[in-house]
């Protein structure tokens, strides 16, 4: 079960026994120049975003070592480079990204881009970014 309070998520579990065990987190949105994300699971092995690209942007050209990655397309229209390929991809349709598979995702739509990001592996920083091209001027692992 999931119920939700302002700015907070509450996670119940029922553990073997069917008592039911319950998580607290505060859902943190960062914004960056191409749009926002935020922060709806973030464990040991694995950490779930729901990322907004703006009409007419797009994030880093990049690749991760410590993660590969599943992007879930929920509304908007995205343009994904995987290596040389392009690849377009609506509502419904999914990429995966191999840990260390140069990948950057566009919204050449009017409407904003949602998708959902799944993240596995044994690192999740923001510094597990290895920036190839960047139209904010924003190159290497920076975070921002």
């Amino acid at each position: 079960l999931l119920a939700e309070s302002p700015g907070v998520n509450k996670q119940r579990r029922c553990n073997m026994a069917g008592q039911i065990t319950r998580k607290e987190f505060v859902q943190v949105t960062e914004h960056r120049p191409w749009g926002s994300f935020t922060v709806l699971a973030d464990e040991p092995d694995h950490k779930v975003k729901r990322i907004v690209v703006k009409p007419g942007q797009r994030l880093s050209l990049q690749r991760h070592k410590h993660r590969q990655e599943h992007w879930l397309i929920v509304s908007g229209e995205a343009v994904v480079t995987l290596d040389d390929n392009l690849v377009t991809i609506g509502p419904g349709q999914a990429v995966d990204i191999a840990r260390g598979q140069v990948h950057r995702v566009e919204n050449k739509g009017k409407e904003p881009l949602v998708f959902i990001e799944v993240q596995l592996g044994d690192y999740f920083g923001e510094d597990d970014i290895e920036r190839l091209e960047d139209d904010y001027g924003r190159l290497g692992g920076e975070k921002i």
